[in-house]
């Protein structure tokens, strides 16, 4: 058993950013990523993946991103930064460290991990993200479909998919990226509850993300107050607004059934697909959670801006408008984070589970 002054639990940017915010605060942090190397999932999404904000605004806090700011890196460049970081905190990451149990106890959190070791602390900060728990919409007829079947999680590069007839479903950035990646070697309709949403990516000369910056819309603490996650708009460049129109990919509302490889659309149509692959996002991943209690009945954390509201000294970083529209980001983790420690530390100093550090 190791014991810290504070936990962080995942390894990408989100845990990145809360180990930094915690170390700079003179706590002995300790961070646990179940993967090879603490750069969370970004290995994983697909090959074709490019940043849709400019490498100036895709930063953690004390480390530039590399290069021309106003260039958009593309996954491997992340992957790289995200290393540079871990390397820089002063912070004792473990990897392959799958934590599945959290436990409280008089002030103190312990994380159990797979290969049976444990490590407790009286400040605890989740940062796992979301790719571990993609969202399966109970899609009519999606059980019986003959096809195959595949998430956003599973695709890596149009060559695996190549001449078939594909239906991507959703209408985020991700899934309209992917359907027109995949015109170049298929028949690809994209289907959708409600048309893709397009937002400019460079309105009057500069990107979304300098305006969103400069007004501060980017930062603004509006994540609790929202009924609901607005829609998802796509950000483009017109690229993917003309290929919609021109019809490659073919979009379409949602097919009303499935069975075996034919798909019924509401027109009255039917044809056939080889491969429904789902855009239709990710839940938190926080199952080790489970037990204590911290979670809805829908497995979200109860919190409200990152701070728990079930137990004292646990927050989250990383969660989709936890405070503010770049919450889940990696322009916005850094802030949440600096402001989830700052709360954590001094709940946990309140009750004298932390000792008082300059």
């Amino acid at each position: 058993m190791t014991d810290y002054d504070a936990l962080v639990i995942g390894g990408g940017q989100s845990g990145l950013a809360a180990a930094h915010a915690l170390s700079t605060r003179g706590l002995r942090t300790g961070l646990l990523e179940a993967g090879d190397e603490p750069v969370g999932a970004w290995p994983h999404y697909y090959d074709s993946l490019t940043l849709f904000s400019p490498a100036k605004y895709s930063a953690l806090p004390g480390l530039a991103f590399p290069g021309d700011p106003q260039r958009y890196p593309r996954r491997d460049e992340v992957v790289d930064y995200l290393r540079r970081y871990a390397a820089g905190l002063d912070v004792d990451i473990v990897t392959g460290s799958r934590v599945e149990t959290v436990t409280y106890d008089t002030g103190v959190y312990t994380a159990q991990t797979a290969a049976g070791a444990s490590a407790t602390a009286p400040v605890l900060i989740a940062a796992t993200g979301y790719f571990g728990s993609p969202n399966i919409p109970p899609l009519p007829g999606l059980e019986t479909f003959g096809g195959t079947v595949l998430h956003t999680s599973d695709y890596r590069e149009p060559a695996a998919l190549a001449g078939q007839n594909i239906i991507v479903v959703g209408a985020g950035n991700s899934a309209v990226q992917i359907a027109t990646e995949l015109t170049e070697v298929a028949s690809v309709t994209l289907a959708s509850r409600r048309p893709p949403k397009f937002l400019p990516q460079r309105p009057f000369g500069r990107d979304v993300h300098f305006w969103l910056t400069i007004t501060g819309v980017d930062r603004a603490p509006v994540g609790p107050w929202l009924p609901a996650p607005p829609t998802q708009q796509v950000l483009d460049t017109g690229r993917y607004r003309r290929a919609l129109a021109s019809g490659n990919p073919q979009p379409r509302p949602l097919f009303t059934g499935l069975d075996d490889r034919r798909v019924f659309w509401p027109d009255g149509a039917a044809t056939t697909a080889d491969t429904v692959l789902l855009g239709t996002g990710y839940r938190p991943h926080l199952p080790y959670l489970t037990g204590l209690g911290a979670l809805d009945e829908t497995g979200r954390p109860r919190h409200r801006q990152g701070l728990s509201t079930t137990h004292l000294g646990l927050g989250y970083v990383g969660l989709e408008w936890q405070r503010s529209l770049s919450s889940a980001s990696l322009r916005g983790v850094g802030r949440d984070a600096g402001r989830v420690a700052d709360r954590v530390v001094a709940a946990a100093r309140s009750r004298r589970a932390l000792p008082i550090r300059p």
